[in-house]
C-alpha cells in the first residue's frame, strides 16, 4: 500500500511541476512569506526573491525539513545564510529533495544591494540530479529580482529565474524551466503582515501564493497561506527564545494529506 501511495505521490507531484528538474518543497511557500516584509524578515527571505536579502541587519542562518505526504523518500532540506556587510549582503542556500534511490540538490551564492528605495539582488546556482544505476547531471545557471519600497509599510517587486534557458544533462535533455513572479507586500503593523505572489513558471498555468503572518508577542507568532497552483494551504508557528526561532509547520493536500515540517532560525547582530 505504502509503495503504490509513493508511486501515486510522485506522479502527481511531477506532473503539477512539469520541466522543472529541481523540486521544491510543497511548503515552501512557508518560507517564502516574509520575502516582501521590511519588518519581520530573516535568513529565508531571500528565498523568493534575492532582492530581500539586502534588508536583512541580522546575521542569520536556518534549516528547514519537512516530509512531504508523510513518506520518508519525499523528505526536503533547506539551508540558508545570510550575513550582511557594509558592501552588500552575502546569503548562502542548499536544498536536497528525495532519497537514495533518486534525489535533486541546489546549492547558491546570493548577493543582494540597496539602491536607496530599490534592492536588488543575484543568485547563481548549482543544480545535481541522481538516480541509482544512471549516474548523474548538472547544470549551473541564476536567478534575480529587484523590490521597491514604494513607503515604509509597502513594498513590491519582480523577480526571474533561470531566464539564460540553461538545460540539464550532458545533452540538455532535461529542461529548467523560467520562472517570473510579481509579488507584494504589506507591513499593516509591527505584528501583521499579508503579503502575495503572483507566479508564472514556464508551460504551467499562472500561480497564486498568498500569506499572512501575526506576532502575538515578542515570542510568539502564527502564520497562514495557501498555494493555488497544487492547492494546497498551509499554517505554522513559532516561538521565539533570545537569538533562536523554532516553527512548527504543516501543509494540506487535498488528495495526498498532510507534510509536517520544522523550521530552526538563528539570528544575531553583527558585532560593531
Amino acid at each position: 500500500m505504502v509503495r503504490v501511495i509513493l508511486c501515486y505521490a510522485f506522479c502527481l507531484f511531477f506532473s503539477q511541476l512539469k520541466s522543472q528538474t529541481f523540486q521544491s518543497p510543497v511548503s515552501v511557500i512557508y518560507t517564502k512569506t516574509t520575502t516582501y516584509s521590511s519588518v519581520q524578515n530573516d535568513a529565508f527571505s531571500f528565498t523568493g526573491n534575492q532582492a530581500a536579502l539586502a534588508g536583512i541587519k541580522k546575521i542569520s542562518a536556518g534549516v528547514f525539513s519537512e516530509r512531504r505526504f508523510m513518506l520518508a523518500d519525499l523528505s526536503s532540506y533547506q539551508f540558508n545564510f545570510a550575513l550582511p556587510t557594509s558592501g552588500g549582503n552575502f546569503g548562502l542556500q542548499a536544498n536536497y529533495f528525495g532519497s537514495s534511490l533518486f534525489n535533486q540538490s541546489r546549492f547558491g551564492l546570493a548577493y543582494a544591494r540597496n539602491l536607496g528605495k530599490i534592492d536588488v539582488g543575484a543568485q547563481f546556482n548549482y543544480h545535481q540530479i541522481k538516480i541509482a544505476g544512471y549516474g548523474n547531471a548538472f547544470a549551473v545557471n541564476f536567478d534575480a529580482g529587484a523590490i521597491l519600497h514604494v513607503s515604509e509599510q509597502f513594498q513590491t517587486g519582480v523577480h526571474v529565474y533561470n531566464p539564460t534557458r540553461v538545460n540539464f544533462g550532458k545533452n540538455s535533455e532535461e529542461k529548467l524551466p523560467v520562472i517570473y513572479s510579481f509579488g507584494l507586500g504589506y507591513d499593516a503593523s509591527e505584528k501583521f503582515f499579508i503579503g502575495t505572489e503572483i507566479e508564472k513558471t514556464e508551460d504551467q498555468p499562472v500561480n497564486i501564493n498568498a500569506g499572512l503572518q501575526y506576532s502575538f508577542d515578542e515570542r510568539l507568532f502564527a502564520r497562514i497561506g495557501i498555494s493555488s497552483a497544487t492547492s494546497v494551504f498551509y499554517l505554522g508557528a513559532g516561538f521565539s527564545w533570545n537569538e533562536f526561532r523554532i516553527d512548527a509547520t504543516a501543509s494540506l493536500h487535498s488528495s495526498l494529506g498532510i507534510t509536517p515540517g520544522l523550521l530552526l532560525v538563528y539570528s544575531v547582530a553583527k558585532k560593531k
